[in-house]
């Protein structure tokens, strides 16, 4: 892969950044890249040039830079600042639009970081792409955030936020259910133990040697795999033609058996009729000893004390 490395000019700073920035993103080709597959987005970033340890510093100064002259800018506007020289305001406007471009730059460099990353994360319940854009919102986060002065690659320091934010986006979004992220990094940490006494056991593992290893209780192992289940739409298609859904074969037990449903309102129209044969005294102390209407039976005594005579 083509490596840009920083040229020099003494003489001139500003013009040395602009021309290593510029430099670097000539012939890269970084346009619009295409959503659509996951290959034409790999194609478009692998355009885009590495850069050297140098010119990552250089970017960091001029993001930095262009921070401070935003800001700078700020105050003199809500200041109402009239002396400032249209000079410097031009200075301070190209210093910003410099770090602009420096950081369009070092995340435009660092994409494909973003996807070796996500690819780890493949199968856990999101779209490839989705987890490259989540990814992408860490790599944008670690520029802003990038300090040049402790001496580190930036590709080291902003792997940290790429993973932090597509675990972070597979904890909420993943799930129909959602799943706290330390969670998510129990879960994850007992899948691992798992894959690991597979290996050595050569059989699947049973709970309680997986609660051995971790030094956790059985009954935390159980809980933890039964939070892990994934879940499933009843209505998804099934079948040869997919031509009935996972819900025709799913026994709802809250639903009434057609049979019981007809019986039910035979014998209620057979109540309604006898009840039709009886005075409305008599009707009301049948409804309340058997609880017709409100499914409350009430004793003998109840019903006489309701109508001021004895259980007799």
């Amino acid at each position: 892969m083509a490596r840009v490395e920083l040229t020099t000019d003494e003489s001139d700073p500003d013009s040395l950044a602009l021309r290593a920035l510029r430099g670097a993103g000539a012939g890269t080709g970084t346009g619009s890249p295409a959503a659509d597959t996951v290959r034409a987005y790999l194609r478009e970033i692998g355009r885009v040039s590495l850069l050297s340890a140098d010119l990552e510093v250089l970017c960091a100064k001029r993001i930095e830079l262009g921070h401070e002259a935003a800001a700078k800018l700020e105050a003199w506007r809500s200041e109402g600042r009239d002396d400032v020289s249209p000079a410097e305001r031009l200075a301070a406007e190209r210093t910003v639009a410099e770090g602009q471009e420096a950081k369009d730059l070092l995340t435009e460099a660092n994409l494909r970081l973003v996807v070796s990353i996500a690819k780890r994360y493949r199968n856990r319940g999101m779209a490839f792409l989705d987890l490259i854009q989540e990814g992408n919102l860490g790599l944008m986060r670690a520029v802003e955030k990038f300090d040049y002065r402790k001496g580190f690659k930036f590709s080291t320091y902003a792997t940290w936020w790429i993973r932090q934010a597509i675990t972070r986006a597979v904890a909420d979004q993943a799930r129909t259910i959602r799943i706290p992220v330390h969670m998510v990094e129990t879960i994850n940490k007992v899948v691992r133990v798992q894959r690991q006494l597979s290996q050595e056991l050569g059989r699947e593992p049973t709970v309680e040697e997986v609660a051995v290893r971790l030094q956790f209780p059985v009954e935390r192992i159980l809980e933890i795999q039964r939070i892990s289940q994934d879940t499933i739409s009843l209505e998804q298609p099934i079948g040869d033609e997919n031509d009935f859904s996972l819900s025709d074969l799913v026994e709802d037990r809250g639903a009434e058996v057609p049979v019981d449903a007809a019986t039910r309102m035979l014998l209620n129209e057979a109540v309604q009729r006898a009840l039709g044969e009886l005075s409305p005294r008599e009707q009301e102390v049948v409804r309340l000893r058997f609880g017709l209407d409100d499914g409350r039976v009430r004793t003998l005594e109840e019903v006489g004390q309701i109508f001021g005579v004895t259980r007799e």
